[in-house]
């Protein structure tokens, strides 16, 4: 049997993983994958990638073929194979308009044959 401690505790951490994955107006992908990989392990799926798109561009359905045709089939992924940082300096994210899932300056777009 739970205790109400035990509840408590069990809810906060909830809130607070909730917090962290929770997108952020203005925030472009690739800054909203950078920022909370840093906190949150990949699981090996684009979960963080579905968050983002129903969070903020729900009308992009077509996203996850996207960046799995660009190498992202998980959310790590896409920071390694989709999109580039341009530098190893964590900023702030330059922005992106809701509704897209175009990353903001601060990333290149990996084009196939790019080298490493």
């Amino acid at each position: 049997m739970e205790s109400a401690i035990d509840i408590q505790a069990e809810s906060f951490v909830r809130e607070l993983a909730a917090a962290i994955i929770a997108a952020r107006d203005g925030e472009c992908l690739a800054c909203y994958l950078d920022r909370v990989l840093r906190d949150a392990a990949c699981d090996g799926s684009l979960r963080l990638a579905r968050t983002y798109r129903d969070a903020l561009a729900p009308r992009a359905v077509a996203l996850e073929g996207r960046l799995e045709s660009g190498g992202g089939f998980c959310d790590c992924e896409v920071l390694m194979n989709v999109y580039w940082s341009k530098t190893d300096e964590v900023r702030p994210c330059r922005g992106a308009r809701r509704g897209s899932t175009k990353p903001c300056d601060l990333w290149l777009r990996r084009r196939r044959g790019d080298r490493w």
